[in-house]
C-alpha cells in the first residue's frame, strides 16, 4: 500500500482515471522487472492510496511517486511524497486556544491546524492520516484538545519522539501527549440512528434522511407527505412544485432538533466520538419512551 498526501480538488481529478493510472504504473513496474503490481486505487481523507499485491521497495516507491508527479490530471506542487504506511499512532495536542484570535467567531478549525503544524520544524518529517479533529474542551471553556493521527514506521518511530514534546502557538504552550484510538460511533445511512454500520441495519427498506418517511431521501418529494397537495386540510395544503427543494422542516427523531439526520448542527453528530455520550443518551430515549407507553397503558385501563 502506498498512501500519498494531496489536495481534495487533485484526489478526485486523480481518481477519476484510476484504471488507466493502475495501467500505466504496472507497465512502468514491468520495464523495471519488478514482481510489485498495483491491484487498484481508491480515494482515502489525505489522498489517493495505491493498493499492491506485495510490500513495496524504495526502487518501486520511487517509480510510483515519479509517475504521480507527471500525471496531468493533478498540479504537482500541491502532492507530497508517497510514503509506505505500516502503523498508525494517536496523538493528543492539549491547551490550544479555541479562539486563536481571540474573536468568538473566530474558531480554530483543521486547516488552522495543518497550518499551524507546518509552521513547527518538529512536524517537518510527519505525515498524517487523516484531518485534525479539533474539540472543545468543555462548551463554557476557550480551549480545545486536537486529535491528530499520524504515519509511523516500525524503523522510525517518529510518535515516541513526539510525546511529551512542547510547543508555541502565539503565546500560548501546547503539550503532544499520547492517545489511545477512538473509533467514531457509526450512523447507519439507512434508518439514521447511531450505533450500528449500515450494513447491519434490521429494518426493511430506507428511511428518508429529512421527514424519517419509509422512501428513499431522493425521493422525499414524490413521497414525502409534506410535498403532496392536501385539500382536506383546514388550510388547504399545496403541493411543492417539482424542481423545489422541500420548504418544509422536520424534528429529527434522536434530538428533536429542526435539522436533517446526517447535520453538523446535531448534538448526536457533535458527539460522533464519544460513544459513552451516546449509550446514555439513547438509554434515556428508550426510559422515556417506556414511560409513554406505560401511561398509554394506564389511560386505556381507566377508560
Amino acid at each position: 500500500m502506498v498512501a500519498t498526501t494531496m489536495s481534495n480538488n487533485n484526489t478526485i481529478s486523480f481518481i477519476k482515471n484510476s484504471a488507466l493510472h493502475v495501467a500505466h504504473i504496472n507497465r512502468l513496474l514491468r520495464n523495471a522487472k519488478s514482481d510489485i503490481a498495483v491491484d487498484f486505487i481508491r480515494s482515502d481523507p489525505i489522498g489517493p492510496v495505491i493498493i499492491t499485491n506485495k510490500v513495496t521497495n524504495q526502487s518501486d516507491l520511487q517509480i510510483i511517486s515519479q509517475y504521480i508527479k507527471r500525471s496531468e490530471d493533478i498540479n504537482k506542487l500541491q502532492v507530497e511524497e508517497p510514503c509506505l504506511p505500516q502503523s498508525k499512532s494517536y496523538l493528543k495536542i492539549i491547551s490550544i486556544p479555541f479562539f486563536p484570535n481571540g474573536k468568538t467567531q473566530d474558531r480554530l478549525n483543521a486547516s488552522d491546524v495543518k497550518n499551524i503544524l507546518k509552521q513547527n520544524q518538529i512536524f517537518d518529517d510527519i505525515k498524517l492520516t487523516s484531518r485534525p479533529r479539533v474539540i472543545k474542551v468543555s462548551p463554557k471553556s476557550d480551549m480545545s484538545i486536537v486529535w491528530i493521527n499520524i504515519w509511523n514506521h516500525q524503523s522510525d518511530n517518529k510518535a515516541k519522539c513526539l510525546i511529551n514534546w512542547c510547543f508555541n502557538i502565539g503565546r500560548y504552550i501546547t503539550t503532544i501527549r499520547g492517545a489511545n484510538m477512538n473509533l467514531r460511533v457509526p450512523q447507519c445511512k439507512n434508518c439514521w440512528k447511531w450505533e450500528h454500520a449500515t450494513f447491519s441495519c434490521r429494518i426493511q427498506g430506507s428511511k428518508c434522511i429529512k421527514c424519517n418517511g419509509l422512501h428513499r431521501s431522493e425521493n422525499h418529494q414524490e413521497f414525502g407527505w409534506c410535498c403532496k397537495a392536501n385539500e382536506k386540510t383546514n388550510l388547504p395544503h399545496l403541493e411543492t412544485k417539482k424542481g423545489n427543494s422541500c420548504p418544509h422542516t422536520f424534528k429529527y427523531s434522536n434530538c428533536r432538533g429542526n435539522h436533517q439526520a446526517d447535520s453538523n448542527q446535531c448534538p448526536f453528530w457533535r458527539h460522533r466520538f464519544n460513544r459513552k455520550w451516546h449509550q446514555k443518551k439513547y438509554a434515556k430515549i428508550h426510559e422515556n419512551r417506556v414511560k409513554s407507553i406505560r401511561s398509554l397503558g394506564g389511560n386505556k385501563q381507566q377508560i
